[in-house]
């Protein structure tokens, strides 16, 4: 798992506080951010953002979710452009 690249469950009073999303459509997770350490046989180290500065950067496994890259994810600019 190191190496990997992980999204960040927040909860849902911080999402409000921290990143100004509020109702039932605001997001779960935040980033993706890459595993850096293994700390223990459930924590791990993330490379945060320096938005995140100010946040522990090791989190159990239950506060992360693993980024799996899928080109299919991605919408081209061309189909905004001409919706």
């Amino acid at each position: 798992m190191i190496r990997d690249r992980m999204f960040l469950k927040v909860s849902s009073w911080k999402k409000v506080l921290r990143f100004g999303c509020k109702g039932k459509l605001s997001s779960q997770f935040i980033g993706s951010y890459e595993t850096v350490e293994r700390i223990g046989p459930v924590t791990y180290r993330l490379a945060l953002s320096s938005e995140l500065e100010k946040i522990h950067n090791v989190f159990h496994v239950s506060m992360l979710r693993r980024y799996r890259s899928d080109l299919s994810h991605v919408i081209s600019s061309y189909v905004i452009e001409h919706v």
